[in-house]
């Protein structure tokens, strides 16, 4: 799922990658046009330790800084930040935004949505609340919550956060078109080169899911063009080569991608393409990840569940699947779930849940792929796309 993530980041693998950067950013850059830091966070902090909000703001900047390397370790910072904030002035709005997002990056959607409803209530006009909320109820499966949030965000402070969040929701109800103008608002309103970048990816992602390698591709390179850095379009340049049988390249590509930022959805993608180009895949730093992130307080039951239900053990990934679903009880996590008991040999139980999944008219390939299987194996009517490729779900899967 997309990680704005929506997607917390993520990871996020989106679930909620997006959130810290996406919701906050806009706010901190009206300050620096405004009147530009002559000093660090941190010094500020040093000098003042009784700025909550500047405890709350660098909490926030530690959750981004994950979605940037991709070392978890950041979150331990993130909290210790937020709970000398919290000490300092628990009921400000900004301090409870900032441990929404927290808990958003760490995927406690539950708590997430609490604190932005609390933020919220505080202050009805924080644009970032809204932006957390929207992310945080697409993950809890309330599709309507979610949309209502992303309209006040909309209302509050139309950009490329509003924009894209609003995008995603049109997706998620079946309406590409919606969800395609909503990001060309996003690409149009883009001021700094990441934010382009961003707008320019998710487009390409767009194309991807809809059948376009050709016009994903191109949306791709013109992401890289306008933040060469951007290694989620980088990522993106490697689908398509993997997709269309360029393996070697795909290969080299994922390898910079890595390099940069190992983030298990980039693992199990180049893992899948080498074992497409008749290599061995390696899982130990996929592995190492996830030790990792655990260490941190993720709870990501998703990632592993999709990941043993194609390359592992099926009853553990029924196992990972119903604890997500179980907290999380989205489209994603339905899917999950349904191939997951498939693969443990359990079509008809699985078959609710890929009816499920595909409830809203989401015009996902994966999700797709895996109800016409299910459905085939209970000698049921289906057709099953001859243009997706079982062999890499990963790469069908939104970053």
């Amino acid at each position: 799922m997309r990680s704005l993530v929506l997607a917390c980041g993520v990871v996020l693998a989106g679930a909620l990658a997006f959130t810290a950067v996406a919701v906050s950013a806009p706010e901190q850059r009206q300050e620096q046009q405004a009147a530009p830091f002559t000093e660090t966070l941190q010094t500020r902090l040093k000098r003042l330790p009784g700025d909550y909000r500047g405890w709350a703001r660098l909490g926030m900047e530690y959750v981004d800084q994950t979605r940037i390397t991709g070392d978890p370790s950041f979150y331990a910072k993130a909290e210790g930040a937020l709970a000398t904030a919290a000490r300092l002035a628990p009921d400000d709005d900004t301090v409870l935004t900032g441990q929404a997002v927290l808990a958003a990056g760490r995927h406690e959607f539950a708590d997430a949505a609490r604190l932005a409803n609390r933020a919220i209530h505080v202050n009805p006009y924080g644009a970032t609340a809204h932006g957390v909320l929207a992310d945080a109820k697409t993950q809890l499966g309330d599709l309507r919550g979610a949309e209502q949030a992303v309209d006040e965000m909309l209302s509050l402070r139309p950009g490329v956060p509003a924009f894209a969040r609003a995008s995603y929701a049109a997706e998620l109800r079946g309406d590409r078109d919606a969800a395609r103008r909503f990001l060309l608002d996003a690409e149009a309103d883009a001021f700094l080169p990441a934010d382009r970048a961003f707008a320019r990816h998710y487009l390409g992602e767009l194309a991807l899911h809809s059948g376009d390698p050709r016009a994903a591709g191109d949306w791709y390179g013109q992401a890289l063009r306008a933040y060469p850095a951007y290694t989620p379009a980088l990522a993106g340049q490697a689908k398509v080569a993997a997709l269309s049988g360029r393996l070697t390249e795909a290969l080299t590509l994922y390898e910079r991608v890595v390099r940069r930022l190992p983030l298990p959805q980039y693992l199990i993608e180049q893992g899948e393409t080498r074992i497409k180009a008749g290599l061995t895949a390696d899982w130990t730093l996929l592995r190492a990840q996830r030790e990792l992130l655990r260490e941190a307080g993720v709870r990501d039951d998703l990632t592993w569940a999709e990941f043993e239900a194609d390359h592992g053990d099926p009853a553990l990934a029924v196992r990972h699947a119903r604890a997500e679903y179980a907290r999380n009880p989205n489209l994603v996590a339905a899917d999950a779930l349904a191939w997951a008991l498939f693969k443990d040999g359990q079509p008809r139980a699985a078959l609710r849940y890929a009816k499920e999944a595909t409830a809203t008219g989401w015009h996902h390939p994966l999700l797709g792929y895996h109800r016409a299987r299910i459905e085939r194996a209970l000698g049921l009517p289906a057709r099953v796309d001859p243009g997706f490729d079982p062999s890499l779900p990963a790469l069908a899967r939104f970053s």
